[in-house]
């Protein structure tokens, strides 16, 4: 187990001291693990209080959604444990006045004991109490009874409609009956990639093989209800969705708030590729998306997944979720455009620079470059491994949509000369390949066409100096050098053999060869070389071992130009 902690008994209070430490809005018990507003008035002439609460790791709740607007005090035990009874108290008597508290709480044994407990005792000592549980869990239809579901990230919503009513002077009959209502109408399911790791338990709390799911699962580390096969973010999200829409009886027309949730460890672009499915799926099956957002809302610690929760909404429920919060967590009011806006632009021309050469070698350079892309797409495996020790691991992926476009390109040129092809090439690599791929392979066909355009013929001595300015055009566009461990160890040594075998007048069929047997060598001397340019270089010697993946790549499509 690897965490950024100090001690894991103190683990939860030191968190709570840094959350309170950057708000000016929170203060923190001194003898409870208890976040409450700084802010609160004399007793006698508070609101209803709402308190919410559980064991610690699902950061940023409970604490981070103390603020005017939602909770007055959330209460934390420790990783996945309750709190206690005396912490809950503790809170009831710090927050609440005449009014009263209400008390939202997840559906877990431990959770409802102590809270229940707690407001008994407040009831007993003069603090009207009432408690909402949330068992929004849909996961969990067919194994367990509706009242027996698990609370899980819906739980946000319900303290949001809470808040917003407590807010604006109501009654605790009336926001306990609120929230009741929202929590009835929230559905949640979730699913993870892996588990989360407990700092006082040290490891994780299930294993998954590598092509495994956890399907509907808490945010307690527990496994899911099924085990699945991973699928696509899309297959995934549509199956939750059926299940969840389903589960709540959300027909066409059917208003809803949706809650993409991170439960710990899946990045932002993941999140955002199944938001952007969420969306989708639900306006197609016609239910009115009115309020979305997306983030970490509730987590299990870094456990990779998430959750999906939907709540239907009416004019009402949606004012109250639109209410002013200043909550440290709450992410803001969630309004979304209601189609997805794309704004059209001029389309960049095929070629930017017509250029052409005195030959009819058109159709040849096509076959040429498309088995090329055929040896690029099978070595991407390959590519993808060697980049991934020394770069960020996209060579592999960028070689492969260097094929495809090569398979467009080469599927609709008709271009009779060598130089027109080499033209649209670069530019079709410039738009398909991201990263310095793109723009270095762009600029060496670039200017090998310009200089086979010059003309007036296209032997040997032509494509060797041709092959040469391109190289030059790479190292002068990167900056890179022979001896910097980049493609140009690769590109250099084919350089000098093919112009070496045109000067000794060998047929192209040969001097190919060489060049390719130049460019291997190359690439392979790069494994010693210790890289002076690009992200290689931020590792120094730890790069050394492997050659550099952007020589292998041009060894590989110059060893199948000599095998032709």
């Amino acid at each position: 187990m690897k965490k950024l902690i100090n001690d894991p008994r103190k683990v939860v209070r030191e968190m709570l001291e840094g959350l309170v430490a950057l708000h000016p809005g929170l203060a923190l018990l001194a003898n409870h693990d208890v976040v409450l507003r700084s802010d609160l008035s004399e007793p006698n002439s508070r609101h209803v209080a709402v308190i919410s609460g559980g064991g610690a790791g699902h950061e940023p709740a409970h604490a981070g959604y103390v603020g005017a607007g939602m909770l007055h005090a959330a209460v934390s035990g420790d990783v996945f444990t309750s709190p206690s009874v005396d912490a809950v108290l503790a809170a009831i008597r710090a927050v609440a006045g005449p009014a009263g508290a209400l008390l939202i709480v997840k559906n877990y044994t431990g959770d409802r004991l102590n809270f229940g407990l707690a407001a008994e005792i407040a009831r007993a000592g003069g603090i009207p109490t009432e408690i909402v549980v949330v068992a929004d869990d849909v996961a969990l239809r067919d194994t367990v009874p509706k009242e027996r579901r698990r609370g899980i990230a819906g739980t946000v919503l319900v303290h949001k409609i809470a808040g917003a009513l407590a807010e604006q002077g109501r009654s605790l009959a009336v926001i306990a009956a609120a929230a009741r209502a929202a929590a009835a109408a929230t559905g949640t399911m979730g699913v993870a990639l892996g588990a989360c790791t407990i700092p006082a338990v040290g490891v994780p709390g299930f294993t998954l093989g590598e092509d495994e799911i956890e399907f509907g699962l808490g945010i307690h580390g527990e496994a899911g209800v099924s085990r699945q096969q991973i699928a696509t973010a899309d297959a995934i999200t549509d199956r939750m969705l059926e299940i969840i829409v389903s589960e709540g009886a959300h027909g066409a027309g059917t208003r809803i708030a949706l809650l993409v949730n991170n439960l710990g460890g899946t990045t932002q672009m993941e999140l955002a590729v199944i938001t952007r499915r969420a969306l989708a799926r639900l306006r197609e099956q016609g239910l009115i998306v009115e309020r979305a957002w997306a983030g970490t809302l509730l987590s299990a610690l870094e456990m990779p997944g998430f959750s999906l929760s939907v709540m239907a909404v009416d004019d009402a429920r949606l004012a109250l979720l639109d209410h002013a919060a200043a909550a440290p967590a709450w992410p803001g009011a969630g309004i979304i455009p209601q189609t997805l806006s794309l704004v059209g632009a001029d389309e960049v021309a095929a070629a930017d620079e017509i250029v052409a050469s005195a030959d009819s070698l058109g159709a040849v350079v096509r076959s040429a470059a498309l088995a090329c892309a055929t040896a690029l797409e099978a070595a991407e495996p390959y590519l993808t491994e060697l980049d991934s020790k020394a770069g960020d691991g996209d060579l592999g992926v960028s070689m492969s949509r260097a094929a495809a476009a090569i398979r467009t390109c080469c599927t609709v040129d008709r271009s009779d000369s060598s130089a027109a092809v080499l033209a649209l090439l670069a530019g079709q690599l410039r738009r398909a390949i991201g990263g310095s791929s793109g723009p270095f392979y762009a600029v060496g066909l670039l200017r090998a066409a310009r200089r086979l355009a010059e003309g007036p013929s296209t032997g040997l001595a032509d494509w060797a100096d041709a092959f040469s300015k391109g190289a030059d055009a790479v190292s002068e566009l990167g900056g890179a050098r022979a001896g910097d461990r980049t493609m140009l160890d690769a590109l250099l040594p084919a350089a000098q053999a093919l112009a070496e075998a045109a000067r000794h007048g060998l047929p192209p069929s040969q001097a190919w060869s060489l060049a390719a047997e130049a460019a291997q060598a190359g690439a392979e001397a790069t494994a010693t070389m210790r890289p002076r340019l690009g992200r290689a270089s931020y590792l120094g010697e730890r790069a050394l071992g492997a050659p550099d993946g952007g020589a292998a790549a041009v060894s590989i499509w110059l060893g199948t130009l000599a095998r032709r």
